[in-house]
């Protein structure tokens, strides 16, 4: 299978240094609570909390709409929720790719039922049309991605780049 590279190593890493510096500087001096959307973004939020500056807890959700395809299945299952509550604290949901925003909506709309100060959005990658994020890192055309987390059926979330997966 042809996997062409969209963004180096180094690039991502300059991208989620970047994000760390923004959201320090954002929230300087108040605590976040930030949840990671398992699983493709455990391998960015890793990264990214040895960049901030600002204290912090993590927690994780898992959603799923993708399944071992291409395409979203247009609908987003919770998998397992929160432990940390949300409740009056600032929350920054991190994700690998905003894409058509659906995941990301249904999880920030969990969390917001549970009357937090802020909840924020932060991407690492951006798909071109979707509703983006608060703190967005790259942004990317058509195509499917995989690497630096982000999977195929599982597969290649343990390239240190990301790249296209080619239509084949």
């Amino acid at each position: 299978m042809n996997l062409e590279v969209k963004f180096s190593e180094q690039q991502i890493r300059d991208t989620v240094c970047r994000l760390g510096r923004e959201i320090s500087a954002a929230y300087r001096g108040r605590p976040l609570l930030l949840v990671g959307v398992l699983k493709g973004s455990f391998v960015f939020l890793a990264d990214l909390v040895r960049e901030l500056t600002v204290p912090f807890e993590v927690d994780f959700i898992r959603a799923r709409s993708y399944g071992a395809g291409k395409v979203s299945s247009g609908h987003v299952e919770i998998v397992k929720d929160l432990e940390a509550n949300p409740w009056d604290r600032d929350v920054i949901v991190i994700e690998d790719i905003a894409d058509t925003g659906l995941t990301l909506d249904t999880v920030v709309a969990r969390i917001q039922a549970a009357a937090p100060a802020s909840v924020k959005r932060c991407a690492l990658l951006v798909r071109e049309g979707s509703s983006g994020a608060d703190f967005a890192g790259l942004s990317v055309g058509p195509g499917f991605v995989v690497g630096y987390g982000i999977d195929y059926a599982e597969q290649y979330r343990g390239l240190r780049d990301i790249r296209m997966l080619d239509r084949g």
